[in-house]
């Protein structure tokens, strides 16, 4: 990792951000960390940090579980343009919560960390209305973050199987359930819609 403008995608936010200050000599580091989701009042404390008048490099790190792509587009302008010794590092938990707009603007870098990950719960090979219910009924109590965690890896789960006729469309129903679940869509209504469009396109046999 180097102390200059990217989004890092990560898993462990405090590991991250503590490697980060360890890389500090003489830079300047702004941090604005949320436990949730980016605010409007966030963007604006970001764009006025970036404004202060200071002799050494200001690194500003932003670091949150959600990223709505309100706060990217009013921050676009200064990532794009940033003032004079100005660095923006963005820590997110998945590269899919990133518009487009600023993946073309920053260097994105994702740190692979060793973990035994979780079981899914649900057989995507064996899936049907049953499996289903009982996965959304297991999962009612989830938040936002955690449903989009979820999304990405039954969308993985779904495409290593085989077992799914999944065209462009297809794919982008991914994304759509990232943006709802942006806009704070339930994350019981984005997994069943989700589960069942999947189960539409599953091969017979």
């Amino acid at each position: 990792m180097r102390l200059v403008s990217q989004v890092i995608v990560s898993t462990d936010r405090d590991k991250t951000i503590a490697a980060l200050e360890a890389l500090r000599t003489d830079e300047f580091i702004t941090k604005v960390i949320k436990d949730d989701a980016l605010l409007v009042d966030d963007a604006k404390l970001i764009i006025e940090k970036a404004y202060l008048a200071t002799s050494v490099k200001n690194i500003i790190i932003v670091a949150a579980k959600a990223f709505p792509p309100l706060i990217q587009n009013k921050l676009l302008k200064i990532i794009e343009e940033p003032p004079k010794n100005v660095e923006f590092i963005i820590i997110v938990p998945t590269k899919a919560i990133i518009l487009p707009t600023i993946r073309s603007r920053l260097p994105i870098i994702t740190l692979r960390e060793e973990r035994t990950e979780e079981e899914l719960g649900l057989d995507l090979v064996r899936m049907n209305l049953a499996t289903v219910y009982e996965f959304i009924q297991a999962n009612k109590r989830i938040d936002n973050s955690a449903a989009k965690e979820l999304v990405q890896r039954i969308g993985k789960a779904a495409i290593l199987t085989g077992a799914y006729d999944l065209d462009e469309k297809s794919l982008e129903l991914l994304s759509d359930s990232y943006k709802a679940l942006d806009v704070g869509s339930s994350p019981q209504f984005v997994l069943t819609t989700l589960l069942f469009k999947l189960l539409a396109r599953k091969r017979k046999g």
